[in-house]
């Protein structure tokens, strides 16, 4: 019996796609909301953290 059939035969699963996409949605929005909302100087900031230099990790 392939997987599928187990899911079909459980009562209300039909639920937890459209939540796990609303939820998605909702992230997705908000995520792209503060990044066009967001403080530019900060941006810039956040956007050099991985190319800075720090010598007090070195090997």
């Amino acid at each position: 019996m392939k997987f599928i059939n187990y899911l079909e035969s459980i009562s209300g699963i039909s639920i937890y796609p459209m939540a796990s996409l609303i939820l998605f949605s909702v992230f997705f929005v908000g995520a792209a909301f503060w990044a066009f909302k967001a403080d530019k100087e900060m941006v810039d900031q956040i956007s050099k953290i991985p190319l800075e230099r720090d010598d007090s990790h070195s090997l």
